[in-house]
């Protein structure tokens, strides 16, 4: 019975952590578009339902109907599963995202999936195959386009997630674990225990280094539309150009819940009186605030080329996350001993 109730508690948590996450970027698309609609003095969506709040339903139902177009020389079975190969690890990594304390239901521990111990090895990896889908994906469309599209993918993030696992070892060192749960446990204690006090070039080159691997502005070299009309994804229509579109913004949505969990607290409150609202709404609070970032540079910054993209990343970037680790080795050995 006790097994019964583990899997219906599991398959309940799933459910409820995938609706949120769905329904969240559905709403980002919308909160993105209104953002940069004010930014440039415009007003953005405002037919479909009370100012606009229905487009992102409305868009949705548009791509399902919308008819799918297969190239005729195109590969056909890795044009059909590269969507999916970015979708499924964009999603599957918040099931180690820690998203509250410890409280029960059914008399099972809740407030995380499932807590590896290896979980940032565990997203780090899926991210990674994620990138081969964008990669297929220009490959088997058999255009010129699709196909730059994905070359400049996967050289992006040959670099840049280099970069990315190189900034957060310095949080590693200081928590003594993989498991996002006990990393932020460990800055249990206020707003001024946070990772960020202590690792703030980490936080700025993990930030950095996220938006060059979600694709955005002002790094979108993928899929940068004035030079390759929409990238690797050029050729999809339907339902197959909706699941890059919900692959992008749950990479997003999955990056800001660990710069949350990894520098800024994760589920706990900044200050003990704010400790009335649940940890879930501060994790939402701190995830939304970093996707507004998002946006806000999407609206700021011009496009870069690539050649100052992949020399940032690896004349700068790269060693600067390097020289945090060195430091950072050096002061948690002089502190423990």
């Amino acid at each position: 019975m006790e097994i019964g109730t583990l899997i219906l508690v599991t398959l309940f948590q799933i459910a409820v952590v995938l609706g949120v996450v769905l329904l969240s970027v559905a709403y980002m698309t919308y909160a993105e578009r209104k953002v940069l609609s004010f930014m440039q003095d415009r007003l953005g969506p405002m037919e479909v339902g009370p100012y606009g709040l229905l487009q992102p339903i409305a868009d949705g139902l548009k791509l399902f109907f919308k008819e799918d177009i297969v190239p005729a020389g195109a590969n056909k079975i890795i044009f059909a599963l590269a969507p999916i190969l970015c979708l499924i690890p964009a999603l599957i990594g918040f099931a180690v995202v820690p998203y509250n304390g410890e409280y029960s239901l059914l008399g099972q521990s809740l407030g995380v999936i499932t807590d590896l111990n290896v979980g940032l090895l565990y997203i780090f990896a899926f991210a990674s195959v994620g990138a081969y889908g964008v990669i297929l994906a220009g490959w088997a469309s058999n255009s010129k386009y699709s196909l730059l599209g994905g070359l400049r993918s996967a050289a992006q993030v040959i670099s840049y997630e280099l970069a990315l696992g190189l900034s957060i070892v310095g949080v590693l060192l200081l928590s003594e674990s993989l498991s996002l749960k006990q990393i932020t446990v460990a800055q249990d204690g206020g707003f001024w225990h946070w990772n960020v006090w202590l690792q703030p070039v980490a936080f700025v080159t993990y930030v950095i280094a996220s938006v060059a691997e979600t694709n955005r502005l002002p790094f979108d070299m993928p899929e940068a539309e004035s030079e390759l009309v929409a990238g690797f994804f050029t050729e999809y229509s339907g339902m197959r150009f909706a699941f890059f579109f919900l692959a992008e913004y749950a990479n997003m949505i999955l990056v800001s819940c660990l710069a949350s969990v990894l520098f800024l607290g994760g589920y706990e409150a900044p200050f003990e009186f704010l400790n009335f609202l649940p940890g879930f709404v501060w994790l939402a609070i701190k995830t939304w605030a970093l996707l507004f970032f998002f946006i806000w540079i999407r609206g700021t910054f011009p496009r870069v080329r690539f050649d100052q993209l992949m020399a940032f990343g690896w004349k700068v970037l790269i060693p600067v996350t390097l020289a945090n680790i060195l430091v950072t080795s050096i002061g948690v050995y002089i502190y423990n001993n």
